[in-house]
């Protein structure tokens, strides 16, 4: 069997094929990396319109404890992840993080409640391993149920609620983070006002069936166009927001990582639940208090050149003082310009600072910058 055939697909998989999309393999399913616009266009037209993305290669998975309340729930993934799942409320989302022992990162995670459920969605890459993770470390008595008869699309972009509210007008009443149980059309929809461009958006659940019927009617609307991977990865990478396996794995920590914010007050040193999840005593609540040795930051390029992963870091233009790595960069449309992500020691953190990368044997200056490279659009 070639790599072509042990590709899974998606429910969108035969639209995305009818749309003239180039699929390329990723996370071991064969997935649009772009249309026939290409990917400039298609990130601007995320970044002034509305653009849908298939995202259904991602785990979406549920939590639900044997007594049926939503406190066990909340109580049994706190032990897995630094992040107030207790305090919830319901019908809204958080961004998390499951940790292991050595205070390194499993995989980057967005968290919803519902009722007395717990909805998890995780990174496709590491589904599998992110479910047996919770399967073998949960308490007895909580069911891990995976959604696979589930499709997933986001919606992203400043007419993204025009689109979704010309299928259901309570979409407008959502703000950033929240959570519902709504119809679309005639399809039951799970929809987080959420995504990963930067931009005011949706994400929805769906029942596989019914998601090539959603996406037609989105797509049939002006604004609204078909996105792939390499739209996507642009527009996060401007947004400052972090890719698995390239900005976060397991060795790096989330105080490393700069998304120590998803690490609420209840669960630092002082709080009524600190710790109590892998790699808090041995590395995460030291590093909250007493810092780190290096730090994720944005770089620019100076020049036209893109510096892309995993190129190497210096602090001086011979190249003799190795500081750091680029752990994601490229074009980003918006920003007009090459951009970047990376570590590098906290004493040059400072936006300003000026640093060195190696592209094809020779050094290019970067400079330091704030995160993120355009400002978020989320309606708060």
């Amino acid at each position: 069997m070639d790599d072509q055939t042990a590709l899974k697909h998606t429910p969108l998989y035969d639209l995305h094929v009818s749309l003239g999309a180039k699929m390329v393999p990723f996370a071991g399913y064969d997935m649009p990396v772009q249309y026939p616009a290409g990917v400039l266009k298609e990130h601007l037209h995320t970044r002034a319109a509305a653009g849908l993305f298939d995202v259904s290669h991602m785990g979406q998975v549920e939590l639900v404890a044997a007594s049926g309340t939503y406190e066990d729930a909340a109580k049994a993934l706190e032990t897995l992840v630094p992040v107030d799942i207790l305090g919830l409320k319901d019908g809204r989302q958080r961004y998390g993080f499951f940790t292991d022992d050595n205070g390194g990162i499993l995989d980057d995670l967005m968290i919803s409640r519902l009722g007395e459920r717990l909805l998890v969605v995780v990174n496709a890459g590491c589904k599998d391993a992110d479910i047996a993770h919770m399967r073998s470390k949960l308490p007895d008595g909580v069911q891990v149920l995976v959604h696979d008869d589930r499709a997933l699309l986001a919606l992203q972009g400043p007419k993204a609620e025009a689109v979704l509210a010309a299928l259901n007008s309570e979409i407008a009443a959502m703000k950033f983070m929240d959570v519902r149980e709504l119809s679309l059309g005639d399809i039951p929809a799970l929809i987080s006002r959420t995504g990963y461009s930067g931009e005011d958006g949706f994400e929805i659940s769906v029942p596989a069936d019914g998601a090539t019927d959603l996406a037609k009617a989105l797509l049939g609307q002006p604004d609204c166009q078909p996105i792939g991977l390499g739209a996507r990865d642009s527009l996060r990478l401007e947004a400052g927001l972090c890719l698995y396996g390239n900005d976060i794995d397991t060795t790096t920590s989330p105080v490393e990582a700069s998304i120590e914010w998803g690490i609420q007050k209840v669960r630092r040193i002082g709080g009524a639940r600190a710790g109590g999840f892998p790699g808090a005593a041995t590395r995460i609540l030291g590093e909250l208090e007493n810092g780190v040795s290096r730090r994720r930051v944005g770089l620019k390029p100076e020049g036209k050149a893109p510096v892309r992963p995993p190129a190497k870091l210096f602090a001086d233009a011979e190249g003799k003082t190795e500081i750091g790595h680029v752990s994601s960069g490229g074009f980003g449309p918006s920003a007009e310009g090459p951009i970047a992500m990376g570590y590098v020691p906290t004493a040059m953190v400072e936006p300003g600072t000026q640093v060195f990368a190696e592209v094809r044997g020779k050094l290019l200056p970067l400079t330091v910058t704030a995160l993120p490279f355009v400002t978020p659009t989320y309606k708060r």
